[in-house]
């Protein structure tokens, strides 16, 4: 059974490696070292940003670090352990969020990278559906 908690500062480290892991994972630009991406989660557990950390026995095994505005949340990472995928996991925390965590009524956005098609078919599976595509023109 997976259960829950608000992550503190003290799982800067954690959550910052698999930060590092999830831009692995999904082949993003973001270059920054294990250093800048522990500050950076230490500035968003700071500042608006809460972060769920979901264990199963005591165990870190995903986390889910959002946003919440006046009418929606912005959920900016959903990360799986990597050896914990495709166990379920992920459904359950997503569960979770919107039945105990998120106001029952609140828009959730997340992005994705277009050529992430896995993790497309991911989100669609638990209810989001499309909505805008962004488009860039590199120099």
């Amino acid at each position: 059974m997976l259960q829950y908690r608000r992550a503190t500062l003290a799982d800067v480290p954690l959550l910052a490696e698999w930060n590092r892991q999830l831009v692995q994972d999904e082949g993003h630009r973001n270059r920054m070292t294990l250093p800048e991406l522990e500050e950076r989660m230490r500035g968003f557990l700071e500042g608006e940003y809460t972060a769920i950390l979901f264990e199963q026995e005591g165990v870190p095994v995903a986390y889910a670090l959002y946003r919440q505005d006046a009418d929606s949340l912005y959920l900016r990472h959903f990360f799986v352990e990597r050896s914990r995928r495709r166990q379920g996991i992920g459904r359950q925390a997503m569960a979770l969020l919107r039945g105990e965590i998120w106001p029952p009524d609140a828009r959730v956005t997340v992005e994705v990278l277009v050529h992430n098609r896995a993790v497309h078919a991911f989100w669609r599976s638990v209810g989001f559906q499309d909505y805008a595509v962004t488009l860039e023109l590199l120099p």
